[in-house]
């Protein structure tokens, strides 16, 4: 039985999910029902993008495929799991489509806080921008004020995040859903949190 969420491209008529890869990072597998062998991309640490491994046949996976794999299972179950088959009866059937309006975030937001956040060695330094957070934490009366009022950890981290994210791109109107968002994104790329050191911080404050 396969527990992780499979889509359907329209791209080209293959199948894709995420998967636990064996280095621990997420990555995206897509298999045509004509072709024996699956296409995989692991997702660039630095732009977020999905990047097809070197033993994937590009003209049987476009790259096309894979930001449209990456698309459909934003937000989607993993988990390490075997290979599967697919065959064309499985390809006639339309994936339901979800009635929830997708969340779609500009990419100059990312592209700020790459900006900000990126270390000496060219990647997106998750400590430095905890650190600003919880910096943040630490400032804010309002904060305080909720911690002082036992508001949820998540309430807490929600207001930081949002209004952090918000001074750094200047845009006002972020909603809690696009912030959420935004840290799903990066989630992706840190298996272990994107958000972890600020979580703990705010549990220690609460305690």
């Amino acid at each position: 039985m396969i527990r992780t969420n499979v889509v359907k491209l329209t791209t080209i008529p293959a199948l894709a999910y995420r998967e636990k890869q064996g280095s621990g990072d997420i990555g995206i597998v897509v298999v045509r029902p004509d072709v024996r062998q699956p296409g995989i991309a692991s997702f660039s640490k630095k732009t977020g993008d999905p990047v097809p491994t070197k033993n994937t046949p590009m003209d049987k996976y476009p790259a096309e495929a894979f930001i449209e794999a990456a698309k459909l299972t934003a937000g989607l179950p993993y988990h390490k799991q075997g290979s599967i088959r697919v065959t064309k009866n499985m390809l006639k059937e339309p994936k339901p489509v979800d009635p929830e309006p997708e969340i779609t975030v500009e990419s100059y937001v990312y592209q700020d806080l790459i900006d900000l956040y990126t270390d000496k060695s060219g990647n997106f330094s998750y400590d430095l921008f905890n650190k600003d957070l919880i910096r943040f934490a630490h400032r804010s009366s309002v904060v305080r004020d909720m911690i002082g009022e036992k508001k949820s950890a998540k309430e807490i981290a929600n207001y930081i995040v949002r209004n952090k994210i918000r001074n750094i791109t200047k845009n006002d109107a972020l909603t809690i859903a696009e912030v959420d968002k935004i840290v799903e994104v990066l989630d992706e790329l840190n298996p272990k949190g994107v958000l972890k050191d600020l979580n703990a911080e705010i549990r220690k404050l609460l305690r």
